[in-house]
């Protein structure tokens, strides 16, 4: 069994921290107790101003991503009240984060885990599952092509995910639908970037896939400060969010805007909508590299050049202080 754990160090502020590595080294009781408490890195190469944005480097999670979070709020959850009884199959359809976070949790707690996956998803991604003892099983995609998942290749991957998880009697997390995922980041993520910057800070940026993220981050933001606003980002030809018809459900950023409204996303309303072309973020992606020494994947570069356009758009003032996600590290899509 799993325990959640928070832990929060208490920091200075947006203060820099300079220098050539060292700071405390802290034992870990297992790999679980790795998970959150990640560091906020300011930009300031790729953002020379107007304002300042941090990123949390959320792919220093152990499964590379922030869905190591909700991974372990939902095992944690599902086996306080029941629904996960000991060794018993934990199954997911997943584009790889979700199921590298499962796969990291259950190895740790004496789950056998089975990710369902459409074949358009990076092969990186099932090898990681695959390495860390998951079973993956790949469904052929309906209209997507590699590289480019639609929701109708999420769709079959989870029907096929629903029927393994009845032949086999297992526990069926359901990311899109379980409120787990989104109390891991309000109680989580939300909460370390309100220590983290001291409540100075005006925005939240990020993009959505099932919404869990940007929903829980934004709830608690909001229930410390109405001053906060919250931007949700998606892919230029696939905005549903901020009320556009979907030109074409096919774009480079893995996980997210599958051409309808989340379920997490009822009853929650972003202050604003930002989009990002594939190009923009493929070019910010490299300069994260580049200019950063920071190697994530497309939906993080989204967030990055979505911000950028945020604070350059003199929408929040002359100098504004923006945080966003590094959802997941580039070696997933390799």
């Amino acid at each position: 069994m799993v325990q959640q754990k928070t832990r929060m160090r208490k920091t200075n502020p947006l203060a820099i921290v300079a220098g050539c590595g060292g700071g405390s080294m802290t034992v870990r009781g297992s790999i679980i107790d790795a998970i959150g408490s990640t560091p906020l890195i300011e930009l300031s190469r790729i953002c020379r101003g107007p304002g300042r944005i941090f990123a949390k480097a959320e792919f220093l999670n152990p499964g590379g991503s922030m869905k190591d979070r909700a991974a372990l709020q939902i095992v944690c959850d599902a086996e306080a009240d029941g629904r996960l009884a000991a060794g018993q199959t934990v199954v997911e359809m997943t584009s790889g984060n979700m199921g590298a976070g499962l796969a990291v949790v259950c190895a740790a707690s004496g789950h056998p885990f089975l990710a369902v996956m459409s074949r358009g998803n990076s092969p990186a991604r099932r090898v990681q599952m695959e390495a860390l003892g998951a079973e993956v099983m790949l469904v052929d995609q309906v209209d997507g092509t590699p590289g480019r998942v639609t929701g109708s290749d999420i769709a079959a991957a989870v029907a096929r995910a629903k029927a393994i998880t009845r032949e086999r009697g297992g526990f069926y997390v359901d990311q899109f639908n379980n409120a787990s995922g989104v109390r891991a980041h309000e109680t989580g993520t939300g909460a370390e970037i309100w220590e983290q910057t001291g409540g100075q800070l005006d925005a939240f940026v990020c993009v959505v896939g099932t919404g869990a993220t940007l929903v829980g981050v934004g709830r608690f933001l909001r229930s410390q400060s109405d001053r906060v606003k919250i931007y949700a980002v998606e892919p230029a030809r696939s905005r549903p969010l901020a009320g556009f018809a979907v030109e074409s459900p096919q774009h480079v950023l893995q996980g997210t805007s599958y051409g309808s409204i989340p379920p997490h996303f009822a009853g929650f309303r972003a202050d604003g909508h930002l989009a990002v072309m594939d190009e923009e973020a493929l070019r910010c992606q490299r300069d994260l590299g580049r200019l950063e020494g920071i190697f994530v994947g497309p939906s993080s570069a989204a967030n990055v050049c979505a911000a950028a356009k945020l604070a350059a758009s003199a929408e929040l003032g002359l100098a504004p202080t923006i945080v966003t996600l590094l959802c997941d590290t580039g070696l997933k899509y390799v």
